[in-house]
């Protein structure tokens, strides 16, 4: 083989095309880097700026309880993950919102004491009932 045909260090030899990996398919799909970008946008909310704050409603939802985190920043990925991790471990259904002062995010029944101990996890500050 000449030296001419060689192809520089920084290019691969080959293309990956199809693969079962879910290693691969991130790199095929571009869903790794996504993830990387994600995962450091989540590391930017410092929870020691804010102090969440619960509390219990009931009214206009059919008598039924939910537990509410409020004043929390106003940041997507970091509610998302929050509320996904809440929904989890609880093992019951929730949503989050962002309003122009914050975001807060509900979770159905009277869940404060499992979502404090998540809390007391990640160090992130609360208060009320």
């Amino acid at each position: 083989m000449s030296s001419k045909n060689k192809k520089p260090n920084n290019e691969p030899d080959r293309v990956l095309v199809y693969s079962d990996d879910p290693k691969d398919k991130g790199i095929i799909e571009g869903s790794l880097q996504k993830a990387l970008q994600q995962k450091q946008q989540t590391q930017l909310v410092d929870s020691n700026q804010f102090t969440a704050v619960f509390r219990i409603e009931k009214n206009g939802r059919g008598g039924k309880i939910v537990t509410v985190l409020d004043k929390l920043p106003k940041h997507e990925t970091f509610l998302k993950e929050l509320t996904k991790e809440f929904k989890i471990k609880c093992g019951v259904g929730g949503t989050y919102e962002m309003t122009p002062d914050g975001g807060f995010i509900e979770v159905q029944g009277d869940k404060r004491d499992q979502m404090k101990k998540i809390l007391d996890a990640k160090k992130i500050k609360y208060k009320g009932v």
